[in-house]
């Protein structure tokens, strides 16, 4: 297989890799091609007898979509509440799923006694050290990948405000880098578990742009000068059809070159969609879920012909709880691979079939 772990996670790796071939599943085929499938997940769902069924038939890899962030597990100063993140390792474990880590660094959703505490460069430095080693002790040995720092960078390329950069920042104003306080979260991540693959994580920088071009003269950097970074994630919300793939291929190329590995972390693609008058219903038209299914189909052989993309992950599974239709106000949905019925879409077949034919499939 060419999926890159660190000696003491071989095990792990065994262990999804020995499931009996039973009935074809998107797991069973992504073992076979020697890569991650996996999908973000929400513990509170796993009571769902439909919801965690799906979830530990058709995935190898699972990842909290935010039992894992600071307002989840640091809801108050100095005090830490693992409750959620330990449930869904508790599933991973027992359906032999290896489990990502997101996220340890943010500027969104900061609970409010961290965002409006007025804090010091230096408090704010002891504070994120302390969570940072916490979080990752805590996990160390259950969680084989961590998005360190998530989406530092805005649109035009520059690195985005923050209270971890200019808020006041963590007081590295001295070191003449505006990355600094990226790579110190690395640093510290690292000396927490060594054995852990640290991600930088970052979304609508997937293809060749102002932005991509600032993350790899970063990575380009950190990889020079021994900051231990091991990969980069590309989420990869897809909010249009006329998406330049081929720039993202492109761009996946020169990250590989670097010697780092790529994970697509939050991938879905959402079509335009209808009420259809009943309660939380909503239609699309079949035209624009085939041609939906044909962009899963790109991505998936666009991270098989490449040896670095080691790992497949869509932000969540049914459309049943995916996040498009409030995040666009009712405009968009059915973006994820199973229907709110749990059933498979043309997306699932696509992504099925892709990863049968296996890496560097000859067309």
């Amino acid at each position: 297989m060419n999926i890159k772990f660190r000696s003491s996670q071989f095990v792990a790796l065994l262990l999804f890799a020995s499931l009996p071939a039973t009935t074809p599943t998107l797991r069973l085929a992504a073992d076979r091609a020697g890569v991650l499938i996996g999908a973000a997940a929400r513990p509170s769902l796993l009571q769902e007898a439909a919801y965690a069924a799906t979830l530990s038939r058709e995935f190898n890899m699972v990842e909290a979509e935010d039992a894992m962030k600071w307002w989840t597990i640091r809801p108050e100063s100095g005090k830490f509440n693992f409750s959620q993140g330990d449930e869904l390792v508790r599933f991973a474990q027992v359906h032999r799923m290896l489990v990502r880590g997101h996220c340890l660094v943010w500027d969104h959703n900061n609970p409010d006694w961290l965002a409006h505490g007025n804090f010091t460069s230096a408090q704010l430095s002891q504070i994120l050290h302390e969570h940072i080693t916490t979080v990752v002790k805590h996990y160390a040995g259950q969680v084989f990948a961590w998005d360190v720092v998530n989406e530092g960078f805005d649109e035009h390329g520059k690195v985005r405000d923050s209270i971890w950069y200019n808020q006041p920042g963590i007081g590295l104003a001295h070191v003449d880098k505006d990355t600094a306080y990226i790579e110190q979260a690395f640093r510290w991540a690292h000396e927490a578990d060594p054995q852990a693959l640290l991600f930088y994580n970052e979304g609508e920088g997937e293809g060749l742009g102002i932005k991509s071009d600032a993350i790899y003269a970063m990575l380009e950097d950190f990889k020079g000068r021994g900051v231990p970074i091991d990969g980069v994630g590309l989420q990869m919300h897809i909010s249009s059809f006329e998406t330049n793939l081929q720039s993202v291929a492109t761009n996946m190329s020169r990250i590989s070159a670097l010697g780092l590995q790529i994970h697509i972390t939050e991938l879905d693609v959402p079509v335009p969609v209808k009420a259809t008058g009943v309660w939380g219903g909503e239609s699309a038209h079949p035209e624009d879920l085939d041609r939906q299914a044909q962009i899963y189909r790109r991505i998936v052989r666009m991270c098989l012909d490449n040896p670095s993309c080691t790992a497949i992950q869509t932000w969540g599974f049914t459309d049943k709880y995916s996040w498009i239709g409030s995040h666009s106000h009712g405009s968009q949905g059915w973006a994820l691979p199973f229907d709110r019925d749990y059933r498979p879409k043309a997306a699932y077949n696509a992504i099925a079939e892709e990863l049968a034919r296996g890496r560097n499939s000859k067309r």
